[in-house]
C-alpha cells in the first residue's frame, strides 16, 4: 500500500572526508537510488536533510575571506544557502534517475523556513556549536567585531561560537509541500532544520534569527504538518540499541513509544546522537496516526521489501 513517507537523512548519506562538491556529489548520487526506490513502490517521498558539515565548511570561508567590502553573511541566509546547494544537489540527482528508469515524476527544492518561539528558553541558553575552532586571541577579536556572539571551549580544541536551538513550532512552506505531493511532486524541504524564523503576530513581518533548528525534529514537526504516514529517520546504524556496545547489547525492533520513553529515562541513548532522533520519532508517533522508524540508509531496501529497523508505533 502506497505511503506518504518524509524522510529524514543523517549527514553520512552527503558529507565525505575532502568535502568538495564533487565528492558530495557522487554521495548523494549513491544516496538518491536509494531514494529513488520509494518512488518505484509507488510511495509519496519528502526527502530533509542536515546541512552541519556544509554550514560549518561555508561560516570557515567566510570568516577566511571577509573584508570591509566583503562581509560575512548572516547564520539564516548561510542556511538558506546550504539547503540551496545541498537540494541542488539532490534534485538534480533525483531528476536523472527518473529520467534514466523512465519514472514520470518531478523534484523541486523548496528553502523552508521553521517557525520558533521568540520566548523559546534555548535564547537564553546557545548550546549548538557552529563554525571553525578560534584560538583564546582570536575568539577575543572575534568578541570585538561581534559582541552579541557566544563563544565556548569545546573538549580543548578551541573556542567555537555556540548559537541556540529552539524547538520547532511548525513548518511555514508546509502547504506548498502538500501541493506539490498531490501534485504527483518529490519535494526536497526543511534542509539543516529549515530556517529558524519568527513571525510577528503584530505585524507581517518575518524576523529570520542567528539558531540551528535540530534536523530530526524539524522533519517530524514537517510530517506531522503534512499528514505524513511514517517518519523515516536514517542513520549511521541499523537500529537502535539499549545497551549500546556492552555485551549486553540488544537491538530494537518493533517498541511503543512509552517503551522508547522508558529507555530515555534510563539514559540509553546518547545526547547529541540517537537520542534526539528518539525524541523526534516519539513526538512525530504521538501526535498523528503514523509510525517512525530508525534505520541506517543501507538498510532501506530492507525497508521496503518489508519491516526492518526500529520501528515505533503507538
Amino acid at each position: 500500500m502506497a505511503k506518504k513517507i518524509v524522510v529524514a537523512l543523517g549527514g553520512n548519506a552527503i558529507a565525505t572526508k575532502d568535502g568538495t562538491a564533487e565528492s558530495q556529489i557522487n554521495s548523494i548520487k549513491q544516496t538518491s537510488e536509494v531514494l529513488a526506490k520509494f518512488v518505484k513502490a509507488g510511495d509519496q517521498l519528502v526527502v530533509t536533510h542536515g546541512n552541519g558539515p556544509q554550514v560549518g565548511n561555508l561560516l570557515l570561508q567566510m570568516a577566511e575571506g571577509k573584508s570591509d567590502g566583503n562581509p560575512p553573511m548572516p547564520l539564516d541566509t548561510v542556511g538558506a544557502m546550504t539547503q540551496g546547494s545541498i537540494g541542488y544537489w539532490l534534485q538534480k540527482s533525483l531528476s536523472e534517475i527518473f529520467q534514466r528508469d523512465k519514472i514520470n515524476k518531478n523534484t523541486a527544492t523548496i528553502v523552508t523556513q521553521t517557525i520558533v518561539d521568540q520566548n523559546d528558553d534555548a535564547f537564553k541558553t546557545p548550546s549548538k556549536p557552529i563554525g571553525p575552532f578560534y584560538s583564546k586571541s582570536e575568539v577575543d577579536s572575534e568578541k570585538e567585531k561581534y559582541p552579541d556572539y557566544t563563544f565556548v571551549e569545546d573538549a580543548g580544541r578551541g573556542f567555537r561560537r555556540v548559537v541556540a536551538s529552539p524547538y520547532p513550532l511548525s513548518i511555514k512552506e508546509s502547504p506548498v509541500i502538500s501541493l506539490m505531493l498531490k501534485n504527483g511532486m518529490v519535494p526536497i524541504a526543511s534542509g539543516g532544520g529549515g530556517i529558524p524564523i519568527i513571525q510577528s503576530e503584530k505585524s507581517d513581518c518575518i524576523d529570520g534569527v542567528e539558531a540551528v533548528i535540530d534536523k530530526d525534529f524539524s522533519a517530524a514537526k514537517l510530517a506531522e504538518n503534512i499528514g505524513a504516514d511514517e517518519l523515516i529517520i536514517l542513520t549511521a546504524v541499523d537500529y537502535a540499541y539499549i545497551d549500546y556496545g556492552q555485551p549486553s547489547q540488544k537491538k530494537l525492533e518493533e517498541v511503543t513509544v512509552k517503551e522508547m520513553t522508558n529507555y530515555i529515562e534510563q539514559g540509553q541513548f546518547a545526547a547529541g546522537s540517537m537520542l534526539p532522533k528518539i525524541q523526534a520519532a516519539n513526538e512525530f508517533v504521538s501526535n498523528t496516526n503514523g509510525q517512525a522508524v530508525i534505520t541506517s540508509l543501507k538498510n532501506a531496501s530492507q525497508l521496503i521489501a518489508g519491516r526492518s529497523g526500529t520501528v515505533i508505533t503507538k
